[in-house]
């Protein structure tokens, strides 16, 4: 039986052990003191933590703050001079409150609540693939015979967005590569190798990007699935072997920011991943998370403020690059545009705090990033997911992301979705964490057919092409109109009317 996971990932339910039986423009107010320059003797005896300060962009004004970075006790880790975040470690307690006074700060804070540890180790040897079972060859044999991958018959949700039609006609291009910013992908899954971009990956955990082959990878590949199940939703290949992704021909590349151990998603590797992404000619990421330690970051906080002007402005550098952003909504059945929500859960790496918040002023992130796009999560029946966080106005499409109490027809038996895991095995999961998977395979689809689209026509077309199944009769919680709701935003994608416009 499924249980909620932290909501760090979004995704609901284990895996069920498949071997086939069968998830800047804002900020914060900048800085209200009067600029001064940083004091010339510290205090460095309290926790070490790190920062993200926001600054002007520029060489010359990036080398200004630098210096008092290091005179307040702070080391540099990383600079993004292009959009003026800097990543800093320091031990002073009064670190953030004395360099948000200085001259070109904008906002600054702590990007966790616990002290900074020591890096875990990456050498955990390759991941062992598992064969298909004997079940799923003798399934595989019918498949073939059928024109569809072996699995490709429990993938109810493929003619739920017409994706098994639009690989019939456009199967996506090499040429365009959608980003897994997560956990970690296993690119030796045989569904994921022929696709996968090393070019495009990396490790950003901690802030700074290391491409060394296989630093993209899992931690823990027993417990770091996430990022291997989203990407086979994506573009899971069309070879014969196991199942079938939204967009089969296009490229994934895997930018790790999960931490070992803990898995949370700190915003230095969540700006470390952005700015990589766009760098690297990505042409879509996908976000399943939200930026740790909190749910939601409130921009009247020095702290939280910080983390939603640095991971915005990464998040709108990628896009002014020529990326368009998808990401999941959440799993917490919430409304986000209510006009007050009660967060339990944060900050998630140290004591939570009860709290009530406005969620028009304390975001989720990167969810409610003014570009992103905000995906819904549905059933096989088309209704909304029990999980899965709405809003009229905050949900811009809907995409299946499984639900145990909608339940397909044989033979694909579960609710939930089918994709690749770790080792070469395949395994359902549901959450908003496989429903923002299918909008980034459709947005690559589209991106695909239409090369010089910018993301902003790319979101107008996944808008205006998505099916709405318009509000259930007799569900309170579904505002709108037939065409735009609460529930579904535009309605839920069509990969199919996504390849084959004019």
């Amino acid at each position: 039986m499924a249980h909620l996971k932290s909501r760090r990932v979004r995704a609901l339910a284990v895996p069920v052990g498949l071997a086939l039986v069968a998830s800047l423009g804002f900020l914060p107010q900048a800085a209200t003191a009067a600029p001064q320059e940083a004091p010339a003797t510290v205090t460095t005896d309290g926790p070490l933590l790190s920062y993200v300060v926001n600054a002007t962009p520029g060489k010359a004004s990036m080398a200004e703050v630098g210096k008092a970075i290091r005179a307040a006790g702070g080391k540099v880790v990383v600079a993004h001079e292009k959009i003026g975040v800097i990543v800093v470690h320091s031990a002073n307690p009064k670190f953030a409150e004395t360099i948000r006074t200085v001259r070109g700060v904008q906002s600054a804070g702590a990007s966790r609540t616990a002290p900074l540890k020591p890096s875990g180790t990456t050498d955990i040897g390759k991941p062992q693939k598992a064969d298909l079972s004997k079940a799923a060859k003798l399934a595989g044999a019918e498949a073939k015979a059928a024109g569809e991958e072996p699995l490709e018959s429990l993938q109810w949700d493929l003619p739920a967005i017409k994706a098994d039609q639009a690989a019939k006609v456009n199967p996506g291009s090499k040429k365009v590569t959608v980003a897994v910013i997560d956990t970690g992908v296993d690119d030796t899954h045989p569904d994921l190798k022929p696709n996968f971009s090393a070019q495009q990956s990396a490790n950003c955990v901690g802030g700074v990007a290391d491409t060394t082959a296989g630093s993209w990878r899992p931690w823990n590949p027993t417990e770091d699935y996430h990022g291997t199940h989203v990407a086979g939703t994506i573009a899971a290949a069309r070879n014969g072997v196991g199942m079938a992704g939204v967009a089969p021909n296009v490229k994934i590349s895997a930018i790790k920011v999960s931490e070992p151990e803990t898995s949370l998603f700190y915003a230095e590797s969540v700006v470390c991943a952005f700015v990589f992404a766009a760098d690297h000619g990505v042409e879509v990421t996908n976000n399943s998370y939200y930026v740790d330690p909190w749910m939601f970051n409130c921009k009247d906080d020095p702290d939280q403020g910080a983390i939603v002007d640095a991971v915005g402005r990464a998040a709108k550098y990628a896009e002014r690059k020529g990326a368009i952003n998808v990401a999941a909504a959440g799993n917490s059945n919430l409304d986000l545009a209510a006009k007050e929500l009660t967060d339990k859960s944060s900050p998630n790496d140290t004591t939570p705090v009860e709290r009530k918040i406005d969620p028009a002023k304390c975001w989720d992130v990167p969810t409610q990033l003014p570009g992103t796009v905000t995906v819904a999560a549905t059933g096989v029946k088309k209704l909304k997911s029990y999980y899965s966080n709405y809003g009229n106005g905050v949900i811009d499409v809907a995409a299946p992301g499984g639900d145990r109490t909608q339940i397909p027809e044989l033979p694909a038996k579960n609710g939930n979705i089918l994709s690749t895991m770790p080792g070469g095995d395949w395994a359902y999961l549901a959450g908003t964490s496989m429903a923002s998977p299918h909008v980034a395979g459709v947005a690559a689809l589209v991106k695909s057919a239409h090369p010089t689209s910018s993301p902003q026509e790319i979101q107008w077309l996944l808008k205006k092409d998505a099916d709405n199944p318009g509000c259930p009769q007799g569900d309170a919680t579904c505002t709108g109109t037939p065409h735009v709701n609460s529930h579904y935003g535009y309605g839920i994608v069509d990969a199919l009317d996504a390849v084959e416009q004019d």
